[in-house]
C-alpha cells in the first residue's frame, strides 16, 4: 500500500451541518440536516475511482485538505482579476465542518476505521484560480 494518496474533488464544497432537534408530541427527536450529502457523495465516488482497491487504513493519518471557492464576480474588472480581490475565503462554510464533511465522507466509505485516526490536520479555504480548481477540494491523505 502506498504512504500517500492525493486526488481533487470538483465541486461547490458543503460543510457538515450541525445535528437538529425538535419536539412533537411532547417527545425529542435529533436528526441531521441533509445538506452537505450531495458533496460527501462526490468526495466518495471521487475517491473510489481514484484508489478502487486501497485496504482500510489502521495506522494514525495525517489530512491536508484545500478548499476551493468560486470568485463572486465584484472580483473581476474589464481587464480580468482585480488586484485588491483577496486571496483567502473568509465566509461561511466554517473551515472545521468542510474537514468534517470529507472526513464523514471517508469514513463512510471505510477509508479508515474512524476519522479518530486522523492524528494531523491542516485545513484551508481559498478562492479558486481560473481553469479546473475553481471550485472543490484538494484531498491528501499520508499515513503516518
Amino acid at each position: 500500500m502506498s504512504d500517500a494518496l492525493e486526488i481533487f474533488v470538483a465541486g461547490l464544497p458543503k460543510g457538515q451541518p450541525r445535528p437538529r432537534a425538535f419536539a412533537r408530541h411532547g417527545m425529542v427527536r435529533m436528526y441531521d440536516p441533509a445538506t452537505a450529502e450531495g458533496w460527501k457523495s462526490a468526495i466518495a465516488a471521487e475517491w473510489k475511482a481514484s484508489a478502487p482497491s486501497r485496504p482500510q487504513i489502521s495506522e494514525a493519518v495525517a489530512l491536508k485538505l484545500e478548499f476551493y471557492f468560486p470568485r463572486p464576480k465584484a472580483h473581476f474588472c474589464k481587464s480580468g482579476l482585480r488586484l485588491s480581490a483577496p486571496r483567502w475565503h473568509t465566509q461561511k462554510p466554517d473551515a472545521d465542518n468542510l474537514a468534517k464533511a470529507v472526513m464523514d465522507a471517508l469514513s463512510q466509505i471505510g477509508v479508515w476505521r474512524d476519522d479518530d485516526q486522523v492524528a494531523l490536520l491542516q485545513t484551508s479555504k481559498r478562492f479558486g484560480p481560473f481553469g479546473d480548481r475553481a471550485s472543490g477540494c484538494l484531498i491528501r491523505l499520508k499515513v503516518l
